[in-house]
């Protein structure tokens, strides 16, 4: 085994540990998911039985679903699932692959960096005045916001970690590692 293919098996263990823990936070994202279902249905029941009544539902799913969109943005990247236009990628030459590949992760990292920046100013702004939501449930806002804000701070923790293993692989000139990680999935059959 070469320095080249211990080099490119370690990128490729750190791939694979961002992708498990990525498949982990779905599992949960999926799990609060139901709950906000149950808590909805629950609601929902409630106009026909009143003791059944909570209240807040529509509220509280809707934090739910900000949130669990922000933390599935990883796991959309490291299944490479994010909608990418491959006119061109799929006509070039591996090492031109694969400079597309660096040139659109470094593209979601910049977007994810942007995001997470402005989401913290809106947090720290809901700490400093300690608002709460203008609803009968009076939730302070730093609560869903935090959850909001670490999925987008964990989007740039991924992007950056993918960006920084393509851009490796790449040097190694291991394209089809970086294929496996960074590049468009190949489709099968034809368009008619």
């Amino acid at each position: 085994m070469t320095d080249s293919d211990r080099l490119a098996g370690g990128a490729m263990q750190i791939a694979g540990i961002l992708r498990t823990a990525n498949r982990w936070i779905a599992l949960l994202c999926g799990t609060v998911l139901l709950a906000a279902v149950a808590l909805i249905m629950t609601e929902v029941l409630g106009r026909q039985f009143p003791a059944m009544r909570v209240g807040g539902a529509d509220e509280l799913s809707g934090y739910v679903m900000a949130a669990i969109a922000t933390w599935g943005f990883s796991y959309a990247l490291v299944e490479r699932a994010h909608v990418r236009i491959d006119l061109i990628h799929s006509r070039l030459p591996v090492a031109g692959r694969a400079v597309l590949d660096i040139v659109a992760m470094a593209s979601v990292l910049l977007v994810a960096v942007l995001v997470a920046w402005h989401a913290y100013d809106v947090l720290a702004k809901s700490l400093a005045r300690g608002s709460r939501s203008n609803t009968p449930l009076g939730v302070p806002l730093w609560m869903p916001q935090i959850v909001w804000f670490g999925g987008w701070a964990w989007m740039v923790v991924t992007s950056g970690l993918l960006l920084g293993i393509t851009v490796f692989l790449t040097a190694l000139r291991r394209f089809e590692l970086v294929e496996q990680i960074a590049s468009i999935p190949v489709e099968t059959g034809d368009v008619e």
